[in-house]
């Protein structure tokens, strides 16, 4: 079956190829419970563009490096990053990855500030003694859940150093309608019944939109450094300030995206250094070189290894493993036309695991990162965790901050490992965590 190019300026382009799949959910199956799997399937069957349908839309898949650059440079802005309001736009409306063209630049250029040199050593100064705290906290044994300690860990560390303190005894129930909110997204029920996942995401979205909003005068006044304060701050070179549910959209979008993409790469991380001792040895010799027990923001520069095996983690399971757009003209790519209206994907996960592009793609090889080698280098869009272009993820910066601080302080207090024949496999209800929650033989060093 093909998505058929019959409009005028079409001549000569090629019809393109693909399926629906099953009838009302289309390939959603798919995507939800092999999508590591699916999308190679996809590209063997039908090459680097075809359409398919999950989650109620219909997309055009455009898979490569060369795909990635397409879309992602947006060269006069035909691609609108909107396409997530169909995913998202009930649970996270309006943040900074949801907006385009003008408004997003404008949004963009307040948001920046924030994270900068300044307030990133501001944060790490916040989030230092909360990881020293929360880890040493941590019980050794052999069933220890990584993924879920490392989840409220992120979570209190960016209450921390976004919005100047933990909630307290709000605490748990904010964390319940985080993960509320995070799960929605892929509910294949796409309506607020009662007993779904969209109707908890819904439910969640409201928890946190009248906590912050309560939180706001107060934020206001504070003059703190905290990323909430400086939102609240925020102006431009002509005056332009956020309003107040600007605020409240954007802090609850970076909070989700900061604290659940750091969980996913440091438990995969984690991982694959349980899996690679030596890896694991030759980071906490790195780590120990240092003569610290907690990160200066100049520090992680110093830290080549961790560099190397953050960057093959990401590789190998990126946290956002697609990114979707919507074309807003008619274009053309490698001789098909993408009709105006049509969502677009990209597949980060298809890019990064694919073996045109790397040498034995699914082995865990940090080396592959090194300037001798430089496989990242071979295609501007070849790695690509953080995005590109116009919406590269403005948090990546205070994203490797937090990676890298919370695994120094891990690397130099604990040693842990998995047996010998143990694999993780991923749950892509939602973004990508392990199934089984990362359990792992954690030792404390003495």
């Amino acid at each position: 079956m093909t998505l058929s190019a019959s409009t005028a300026g079409a001549a000569g382009l090629r019809e393109i190829p693909g399926e629906a799949g099953w009838p009302l959910i289309g390939q959603s199956l798919d995507y939800l419970f092999r999508l590591d799997t699916a999308i190679h399937e996809r590209y063997r069957r039908f090459g680097e563009v075809s359409w398919g349908q999950a989650f109620g839309t219909r997309a055009i898949a455009l898979l490569g490096p060369d795909a990635n650059q397409f879309v992602l440079q947006n060269r006069g802005d035909v691609f609108a990053s909107s396409a997530w309001e169909h995913f998202l736009a009930n649970f996270f409306h309006r943040g900074l990855m949801l907006l385009d063209f003008d408004e997003h630049r404008m949004h963009r250029r307040l948001m920046q500030g924030a994270f900068q040199r300044e307030a990133l050593a501001g944060y790490l100064g916040l989030m230092n003694p909360r990881i020293e705290a929360g880890i040493a906290a941590w019980q050794p044994g052999t069933k220890f859940s990584v993924y879920d300690h490392l989840k409220a860990l992120t979570l209190d560390i960016g209450s921390e150093a976004f919005i100047g303190r933990l909630p307290g005894p709000e605490a748990a129930r904010l964390t319940r309608a985080f993960l509320d909110t995070v799960r929605a997204p892929t509910d294949l029920i796409r309506f607020p019944l009662p007993g779904t996942r969209w109707r908890k995401g819904v439910v969640g979205r409201r928890v946190l939109e009248e906590f912050f909003r309560r939180e706001l005068p107060a934020k206001r006044a504070s003059g703190a450094s905290d990323l909430f304060a400086r939102l609240c701050e925020a102006r431009t070179e002509d005056g332009q300030s956020f309003s107040d549910e600007d605020i409240i959209n954007h802090i609850i979008f970076v909070l989700m995206a900061a604290h659940d993409t750091s969980t996913i790469t440091l438990t995969n991380m984690i991982y694959r250094l349980a899996k690679n001792p030596q890896w694991q040895e030759r980071l906490r010799e790195e780590s120990r070189a240092l003569g610290k027990p907690v990160l200066d923001l100049d520090d992680q520069h110093k830290l080549t290894g961790m560099t190397w095996v953050m960057k093959e983690a990401l590789r190998i399971c990126a946290p956002v493993p697609g990114l979707p757009r919507r074309a807003v003209r008619d274009c053309e790519y490698k001789g098909f036309l993408i009709p105006a209206g049509h969502m677009v994907q990209i597949s980060v996960w298809f890019t990064h695991t694919n073996p045109e592009y790397w040498s034995d793609p699914l082995r865990f090889d940090p080396e592959r990162f090194s300037e001798a080698r430089a496989e990242d280098k071979a295609h501007p869009f070849l790695w690509i965790p953080f995005g590109g272009g116009a919406h590269k993820c403005i948090g990546l910066h205070f994203g490797e901050m937090e990676v890298k601080a919370i695994l120094h302080q891990l690397l130099l207090r604990y040693r842990w490992s998995v047996p010998e024949d143990y694999e993780m496999r991923q749950d892509f209800t939602s973004l990508p965590i392990p199934k089984d929650r990362l359990p792992v033989t954690l030792e404390r060093l003495h």
